[in-house]
């Protein structure tokens, strides 16, 4: 049984993924995407997400490298799945957006709000150091613990960003990762034992493999949950 209603404070850690999560990421690759390719304006959201997708699990498969160069890979393939130039100028210029990405309008005050409770707060994300470092001038609030690829020389749904989590809640009485991605967070960290929270914001059914403690529409409502009197 969970216990983690209205128990977030001194001793909270609170790890989070952080595109999709805190940072509107899907919107941030649409435009990046289009900016790059004249020709991807003429293809609809879902299916050019579906295809962005589709090949970056793919090459995530293979050996470790920096997102960036998993990102112009990625790229790459959209671009030659649909006839476009593959450049790889072109390309590069998708991951070079990511600083410029922006957070979703609940972000900061939900943030704000768990750490002026005491929250602590950190960050485990599929990410390169310098892109993380772009991202967090947008926060309102300092994350104290960062796990990203690049350190971990791992990308998840792999274990070791959990496992890194793991090890940073020996120093506290209670951790949850907070997270959108069913994929990448939320069902890895259900077969894991990790406790999750679901931060749903594109209203997903619930899959059978996964558990979280608690779903919340949006990250507002998710601070609403773990600080109900606050």
């Amino acid at each position: 049984m969970h216990s983690f209603e209205g128990t977030a404070g001194r001793g909270t850690l609170l790890t989070f993924d952080c595109y999709g999560t805190l940072i509107d990421w899907e919107g941030g690759i649409l435009a990046a995407l289009r900016a790059a390719y004249a020709e991807a304006a003429e293809v609809e959201d879902e299916r050019l997400l579906g295809e962005f997708h589709a090949a970056q699990n793919r090459l995530k498969t293979s050996e470790y490298r920096p997102y960036r160069q998993l990102l112009t890979e990625t790229s790459s393939e959209v671009a030659r799945a649909n006839g476009w130039d593959t450049s790889e100028e072109l390309a590069a210029g998708v991951p070079a957006s990511i600083p410029f990405w922006q957070p979703f309008p609940d972000t900061n005050q939900a943030l704000s709000r768990l750490a002026e409770a005491g929250v602590a707060l950190g960050i485990l994300s599929n990410i390169d150091d310098d892109l993380l470092a772009g991202t967090l001038k947008h926060f309102e609030v300092e994350f104290g613990l960062l796990g990203t690829a690049q350190r971990l020389r791992s990308y998840k749904p792999a274990a070791p960003h959990f496992e890194r989590g793991r090890k940073w809640a020996a120093g506290f009485h209670r951790w949850l990762h907070v997270a959108q991605s069913l994929f990448h967070d939320v069902v890895p960290a259900s077969s894991l034992g990790v406790p999750v929270l679901w931060v749903n914001r594109k209203g997903e059914p619930r899959p059978d493999d996964a558990d979280p403690v608690h779903v919340a529409p949006d990250l507002a409502a998710a601070a609403a949950w773990l600080l109900p009197a606050g």
